[in-house]
């Protein structure tokens, strides 16, 4: 059976990233005959350009009728000024809910071979592997009502709403719990129920869906302490579970513990393991069409892809042991690198892995 892949640019450095990107699909599907069909889709900035739309039509029925999303990155400063009701990243809220892809996983894995571009003591971060699991379709980036009001006195407010039904933070617990379950057991949910009553009831919940899993360890933390502990000890974490705003803060934060945001892939799921493959970074346009981005974390992307999506889990081992040979070779995009390396752009490192992979 073919599997179908939607390619979506998106926008800055993404058309840079998706490319080196698809070269590697390309490779990999010939190699091994994988029989794989590609459409094309436009998202965000690029979309709005086209269409007046972040989320055009034609880019949903396109992505109903694929296995699996490749996407580059959204927004720039050249639609900061267009009604937020159509800015860039609203065609991603967009996909993200139309699809139902509620579970966005993103890695935190530090390549021994990048060590000294983390910004923290090679004794702390040697080894880090961290999973965090982020509820992607609820809490304060959806919750109803929402706006900017303008009160009696004629001064102006906004107001958004923090809400999470009790379905939406069961399930995202159990995807959690069943990652956890492959790796090292542990999940820490991370919550501010001391002030905020819906994740009081998150924290409840959580403590319900690990009942179903008996050998796995649960433990509570506030999302300040865990954003403290991430710096201060980040390999006693295995998997982290969290909502929406949470996740979106400290993932960034793992991120950079790896030396660069331009490592790490994501991928977000709906319940039968669709899923939408992103790199966690965002459109950096300062250094859009210079040759200098990093398509590491969208190359690792696909490996999420061909594993989650695809069913495809030794072709995802191939795409991650061909990176950590291209940073054997010493070669390092300006993100991550170090005295006594070789730097090259983003054709150059993509080029690098296909050669790998070859």
């Amino acid at each position: 059976m073919s599997h179908k892949v939607l390619i979506i640019n998106g926008d800055g450095i993404g058309p840079e990233i998706i490319e080196e990107a698809t070269k590697v699909i390309k490779v990999l599907n010939d190699k091994h005959s994988l029989g794989l069909e590609f459409d094309q889709a436009m998202l965000g900035g690029e979309a709005i350009d086209a269409t007046g739309k972040p989320f055009p039509d034609e880019t949903l029925e396109k992505a109903l009728a694929s296995d699996a999303i490749l996407f580059g990155s959204v927004g720039g400063p050249k639609w900061d000024k267009v009604d937020s009701a159509i800015r860039p990243e609203k065609g991603l809220l967009a996909i993200r809910s139309s699809l139902g892809l509620f579970a966005n996983l993103r890695p935190a894995i530090l390549y021994p071979q990048l060590v000294d571009a983390s910004s923290l003591r090679p004794e702390v971060v040697s080894g880090l592997d961290i999973l965090i699991v982020r509820e992607l379709t609820g809490g304060i980036y959806f919750g109803q009502p929402r706006g900017i009001r303008i009160l009696e006195n004629g001064e102006r407010e906004g107001f958004n709403s923090y809400v999470y039904r009790e379905s939406e933070i069961n399930r995202i617990g159990k995807v959690a719990f069943d990652l956890a379950m492959k790796r090292g057991k542990k999940v820490c949910s991370v919550d501010k129920s001391n002030v905020l009553e819906v994740t009081e009831l998150w924290r409840e919940l959580m403590d319900e869906v690990a009942k179903d899993y008996p050998e796995a360890e649960l433990s509570h933390m506030y999302v300040d302490n865990a954003a403290m502990q991430l710096v201060r000890e980040p390999k006693q974490f295995d998997v982290i579970v969290t909502g929406n705003m949470f996740g979106d803060i400290l993932s960034d934060q793992a991120a950079m513990l790896t030396g660069s945001i331009g490592m790490l892939p994501s991928a977000s799921l709906d319940e039968n393991s669709k899923g939408l493959y992103e790199p966690c970074h965002g459109s950096a346009p300062d250094i859009a069409g210079q040759n200098k981005a990093n398509p590491l974390a969208t190359i690792l992307s696909v490996a999420m892809m061909f594993r989650y999506s695809l069913d495809l889990g030794e072709v995802a081992d191939e795409i991650e042991r061909a990176v950590s040979g291209v940073l054997d070779q010493g070669y390092r995009t300006v993100d991550i690198l170090t005295q006594g390396y070789i730097e090259v752009g983003t054709k150059e490192m993509g080029d690098a892995v296909t050669a790998q992979l070859k």
